[in-house]
């Protein structure tokens, strides 16, 4: 079994973070656990896709090392978030625009169609989720977890990391790399169909229920 950040995250938000995003969504908690499968490899994959020049990884080290390290828990920052604490933490709108730009709204409608969600929630759900991706990236950076050689963290090192997952969400595919080629990857002529991402969608989803 594969263990990408994606998947990490994924499972610490299963059970009461699934079910408080649910709540704030006004909807079941079936169509955010399959959005949120799929958005936090878009997110990533994005993220990656920034990170990969380096001006993209000294900006995304240094929010994560001013505003994230040593922050609230998941737990906590969701809470905030789901609150409606204004900060730079929980600022998901603010993130959003860096991470995925001019293709933002793009994003939101393709991954509302393809979970049923509808664009207006699922661009919500984005907006919780960007902070808390963030959250878990600086710790992923600053205490360890996924730095297994010891090295210290850095921008280059933060690329590197992203950079990874990036290929291992494009390889696994499934609706979350469906999204990512089909939002960061055209310039808007030979798009990846809706039909397609709902065909990968019924494949994610079809086989993901226990």
């Amino acid at each position: 079994m594969s263990n990408t950040l994606t998947d990490q995250l994924f499972s610490q938000l299963s059970g009461a973070p699934l079910q408080q995003i649910s709540q704030q969504l006004g909807v079941g908690q079936a169509q955010p656990a399959g959005a949120i499968g799929a958005a936090l490899p878009l997110l990533l994959g994005a993220m990656g896709r920034n990170a990969s020049q380096p001006q993209g990884a000294e900006a995304l080290f240094g929010a994560l090392q001013n505003d994230f390290a040593g922050g609230p828990d998941l737990g906590g920052l969701l809470g905030a978030v789901l609150g409606g604490t204004q900060s730079r933490q929980t600022n998901g709108a603010g993130i959003l625009g860096h991470v995925l730009g001019g293709q933002q709204p793009r994003a939101e409608a393709a991954l509302g169609q393809a979970t049923g969600l509808g664009g207006d929630k699922a661009g919500q759900l984005l907006k919780i989720l960007a902070p808390i991706v963030l959250a878990f990236l600086a710790k992923q950076m600053f205490q360890g977890q996924g730095n297994a050689a010891g090295a210290s963290p850095d921008a280059s090192l933060l690329g590197s990391i992203l950079d990874q997952e990036q290929q291992q969400v494009r390889q696994q595919g499934g609706l979350g790399g469906g999204l990512l080629g089909a939002v960061l990857d055209q310039d808007g002529d030979g798009q990846l169909g809706i039909g397609d991402l709902l065909k990968i969608g019924g494949g994610l989803f079809g086989g993901g229920r226990t």
